[in-house]
């Protein structure tokens, strides 16, 4: 069976730099730094006191209040970014059979709040006052359920947690799961509430966080030499994919086409990335031959870029290899430098970010990138938007464990 081609027809995000997709892509393109104190908890004794935070965020808005007690923020924001999503897809309830549309939505770390207040509760008051909706109200794979349950999608069902390429994955597994016959539609994305006591502190430990307190908005600074590590970010991106054909058939708007999606392992170490950058080479060489494009056709890399001086310099020599030394033809951004490291949502709200330059041609900015580091020598278009014509686009993710994945955009033609 000839494999069925994928296209994007809804966009949906909570974002540092804004809870709608418009929103956020006009603040992305200014370079809107959102990066400020964190406020959820005494960061007092904490070495990083800094985070990308949602704005303004009202749950009430969009769920029932037993809902928000029950459900860790990271369901909240998946489903709300999934409602989000499917409102802009234009689906119509009834419209669709349900049996052929299929959730997927990851996380890198889950409810891991909700599981620190629970241990909290156990050891202070026992067993008794553990709530029934603690279990379910944590584990990853409730983002998923929850939105299907919510929106009665019966199709396949998986959330994947594979660190910060958790989003990226998912959207390549629901691009599969149309291209193979699985379903017709899939809402996919990533959703990540990462900013817990337990979640900084133990990056801190890791020495993963940037520690810049004194100047908390230039902290995300990728490429830049005075790098010291990532911003700790939160919210979710959903995207809905559907069969070309299908979509066509309803009279769906469609944003751009997924053409490929690629993956790898580093098998290497914990947290950090060979220096020869081999795994997040044949992740890229593996989605552009998924693909079947030549790397000569992409105009736009939106790369992992965290901000961390090993992880750059890696995902520059990656892109040196894959794309050649002459960078005149493709501009590198890292939109992490101003949402932050969204963990295990970054993925999806990268995505819709590759999507948007692809419609409106205009590269995102890498902000704070000021003086770039020994050997990273890309065109990162620093500090400003660049408007080029952009075709094809490429997103990378890579996670903890040596996880990598690529997926592939076009305009639809």
């Amino acid at each position: 069976m000839s494999e069925r081609r994928v296209v994007i027809t809804g966009l949906g995000l909570l974002s540092p730099v804004g809870n709608e997709v418009e929103d956020s892509w006009k603040n992305l393109l200014s370079g809107m730094n959102p990066v400020k104190p964190i406020t959820y908890f005494d960061v007092s004794g904490y070495e990083t006191k800094f985070a990308a935070s949602l704005p303004y965020f009202n749950a009430e808005k969009y769920l029932e209040k037993k809902e928000i007690r029950r459900l860790d923020p990271f369901i909240q924001y998946g489903v709300v970014a999934a409602k989000k999503c499917l409102l802009d897809s234009g689906f119509k309830e009834n419209s669709i059979d349900s049996n052929r549309i299929g959730v997927s939505i990851g996380s890198a770390i889950g409810g891991l709040g909700t599981i620190e207040k629970n241990a909290n509760i156990l050891a202070k008051s026992g067993t008794k006052r553990i709530s029934p909706f603690f279990v379910p109200g944590s584990v990853i794979n409730m983002v998923s359920g929850y939105v299907s349950i919510k929106l009665g999608f019966k199709g396949p069902n998986i959330s994947i947690a594979s660190a910060c390429s958790s989003a990226s994955h998912s959207i390549g597994y629901s691009f599969r799961s149309i291209a193979h016959g699985d379903a017709d539609l899939m809402l996919t994305g990533g959703a990540e509430m990462g900013i817990t006591p337990l979640s900084v502190a133990g990056f801190n430990a890791s020495k993963a966080l940037s520690t810049r307190n004194n100047s908390p908005q230039t902290a995300s600074r990728p490429w830049d030499k005075d790098r010291d590590g990532f911003v700790i970010g939160e919210g979710a991106g959903c995207l809905m994919l559907e069969e070309l054909e299908h979509a066509k058939s309803r009279g769906a708007k469609i944003y751009a086409e997924i053409l490929g999606f690629g993956m790898s392992a580093d098998a290497f170490h914990m947290t950090a990335p060979p220096e020869s950058a081999e795994g997040a080479i044949r992740a890229m060489k593996n989605a552009l031959n998924d693909a079947e494009v030549n790397p000569s056709e992409i105009q736009y890399i939106n790369a992992h870029g965290t901000s961390t001086p090993v992880g750059d310099l890696a995902e520059t020599l990656a892109i040196k290899k894959v794309f050649g030394e002459d960078f005149s033809d493709y501009i590198v951004s890292s939109t992490k430098s101003m949402t932050g490291h969204l963990l295990g949502a970054a993925g999806a709200v990268e995505a819709i970010y590759c999507i948007l330059a692809i419609r409106d041609n205009i590269v995102p900015p890498t902000i704070n990138l000021d003086n770039p580091g020994k050997g990273c020598d890309l065109n990162y278009s620093a500090n400003n938007a660049s408007e080029i014509k952009i075709s094809k686009s490429i997103s990378n993710s890579f996670g903890f464990g040596g996880t990598n994945a690529t997926l592939v955009f076009s305009e639809l033609k």
